[in-house]
């Protein structure tokens, strides 16, 4: 049953205004904190590894993770485990995964949920949940100046999803699954409908993320300023 959710409807906009801003408030309270404390960080990885564990559990209880169909393997999976990762460690080349796993991808579910069932329920509450603390936790990485892209990291966030595309292709290819829309797209609206029928708008997929890496890296260019003689 598709979801009565009204896509970019007052409640939709509601969220997507409240996550950025829910990072910028951490981030000003992380700021304004001492150097080197880390109760906020480790308090936000915590709510977040804890919001996962209930909801696994939740749905392990009604028998709803189940293989080889219900399993987290979408890439917003691997970004909230990025997330988490490099909130409690601040590892750099974690947060380079992370950090476009999270804005080009998390920020897209939000746009566009996927959603099916009654809204509001625990299932669709819970996504916008998770993929909420996603950018959210990145957002507060950058913001609250922990943690940035760095150099090259373009290049590396690009190897590191196509390395996790071409192992989540091959378990679409023998369980005849459909993680990350690797053999059909959503039936919902999502921004797959502009890119062409299968399997082109998987190829114009990765151009979009090519280009979308390099938006989300700018900000975070090094500008060499070149002096010259005065003549």
């Amino acid at each position: 049953m598709k979801s009565n959710f009204q896509l970019l409807g007052p409640v939709h906009l509601l969220i997507l205004v409240a996550v950025p801003a829910f990072a910028a408030v951490l981030s000003f309270v992380q700021r304004k904190l001492p150097k080197g404390t880390t109760w906020l960080r480790i308090g936000l990885a915590s709510i977040i590894l804890l919001d996962s564990a209930v909801y696994y559990g939740y749905s392990i209880s009604l028998g709803q993770l189940t293989f080889p169909d219900h399993l987290p393997l979408e890439l917003c999976d691997a970004s909230l485990c990025l997330v988490i990762i490099a909130l409690y460690t601040l590892n750099k080349a974690v947060f380079d995964l992370a950090y476009y796993g999270a804005l080009g991808g998390a920020t897209m579910a939000l746009v566009t949920p996927n959603l099916w069932g009654c809204f509001p329920s625990f299932s669709t509450v819970q996504f916008f949940v998770a993929h909420g603390f996603i950018v959210a936790g990145a957002l507060y990485l950058v913001w609250s100046r922990q943690l940035r892209p760095r150099s090259g990291s373009i290049a590396r966030a690009m190897l590191g999803l196509n390395i996790f595309a071409a192992f989540i292709g091959a378990f679409d290819f023998l369980f005849k699954t459909n993680y990350m829309y690797l053999r059909a797209k959503p039936q919902n609206t999502s921004l797959l409908d502009l890119l062409g029928p299968w399997p082109w708008y998987i190829l114009a997929a990765e151009a979009v993320a090519w280009v979308v890496f390099v938006l989300l890296y700018l900000p975070f260019r090094t500008r060499t300023v070149n002096l010259k003689p005065a003549s």
